[in-house]
């Protein structure tokens, strides 16, 4: 096969979210399939470092807004120097400055990416429709309907569920170390939450964890990914809840599969935006028990009793009888999790993504551009 030269243009310059993650492992995975990858972000010395020693290029653009015409001159130029035949655009602020590089006579195959469920608006539709647009990557089949019903070609629109490294989350991970650094013992039950947005739902944990916190006592919740003034807010809602010392916050980390090992839950208690959950495929992945709320694609992901649980968004009495069921039947719960594990390898695994995600670009290529 004849090596591509892609582009992937990423807009913010924060280095741990799912959204990064989903990138880095697509240009790193790329990138090891012999194809020239070449990643655009603001300027950020961890994607600069990380990246280099994954033998992929990084070029730093300040993208400050949608309609930064300077960053818009600066991707044209790279695209134009590099010979650049797929452009992979994350995020909207990436979708907008694409199409404006195209305006200056750069013009690759563009690819966007969607990932959340939040609607599209009316007056941003044109950057969905545009025939500049070749292709849209949605990261679930709720996602694609969501995009076919604004007005979206449905045949425009490729369905690539996010990808988790199957080798690096695995069961074979020790949890023990996380768990000795967090106090716990072993018959701790603990209930782990990745990300803190607002959105996310950490709230409605909360309160499901404090309604099951008489009938378990030794139940602790650990919040994973909070900046700092997000830490001190749930610890302030912790303590108002009578729940100060079961209640566990951390910043953002790099051992997440380790985290995910020491924990006998994950949770993902979203209310909006959810596309794909990372951290419940990778808890899957790591043969761990999941609840999640049924918004978006998750039910693609989790099959409810089957791989994990799920629960109406916004309902923590809800959230709270699943805890107490995985909580009262430990072999359930780890069948289930076995379940899952079996599913995010056959459809959500980092190698099928990539398949995909070459196909496609091999596809658009052999296509005339519009």
């Amino acid at each position: 096969m004849i090596p591509l030269r892609i582009l992937q243009l990423y807009p913010k310059a924060d280095y741990f979210t799912g959204a990064a993650v989903q990138l880095r492992d697509l240009a790193t995975g790329l990138a090891a399939r012999g194809h020239a990858v070449t990643v655009a972000t603001p300027p950020n010395p961890l994607w600069a470092e990380r990246l280099g020693a994954a033998g992929v290029a990084h070029v730093a653009i300040p993208m400050r807004r949608a309609w930064d015409v300077r960053a818009a001159f600066r991707i044209a130029r790279l695209i134009r120097a590099r010979d650049i035949q797929v452009a992979h655009a994350h995020k909207g602020r990436a979708r907008t400055l694409a199409l404006l590089a195209g305006l200056l006579g750069a013009r690759p195959r563009l690819v966007l990416n969607r990932g959340v469920s939040f609607r599209v608006p009316r007056s941003r539709r044109l950057g969905y429709t545009s025939r500049r647009v070749h292709a849209i990557v949605a990261v679930c089949e709720s996602i694609k309907r969501d995009l076919v019903a604004t007005g979206v070609p449905a045949d425009k629109i490729a369905v690539i569920y996010s990808g988790t490294d199957v080798e690096r989350f695995h069961p074979g991970l020790d949890g023990g170390p996380i768990r000795r650094e967090l106090g716990l013992a072993a018959d701790h039950f603990l209930v782990t939450q990745i990300g803190v947005r607002s959105w996310r739902g950490w709230r409605d944990i909360l309160e499901a964890v404090g309604r099951i916190a008489g009938a378990a006592p030794r139940a602790r919740l650990l919040f994973v990914g909070a900046p700092a003034p997000r830490i001190a807010e749930v610890a302030d809602r912790a303590r108002e809840r009578g729940l100060g010392e079961r209640v566990l916050v951390l910043g953002h980390r790099e051992d997440v599969p380790q985290i995910l090992a020491a924990s006998d839950v994950v949770v993902d208690a979203s209310y909006a935006g959810a596309g794909l959950t990372g951290s419940i495929r990778e808890a899957l992945a790591c043969e761990r028990p999941v609840v999640a709320t049924a918004l978006a694609g998750m039910p693609e992901l989790v099959v409810d009793g089957e791989t994990g649980l799920l629960v109406p968004p916004r309902d923590p009495g809800a959230l709270a009888d699943a805890l107490r069921r995985l909580l009262e039947n430990p072999t359930w719960a780890q069948a289930m999790a076995r379940a899952g594990r079996k599913r995010v390898d056959a459809h959500f695994s980092l190698r099928a993504k990539l398949d995909a995600t070459e196909a496609l670009y091999r596809r658009l290529l052999e296509t005339p551009a519009a």
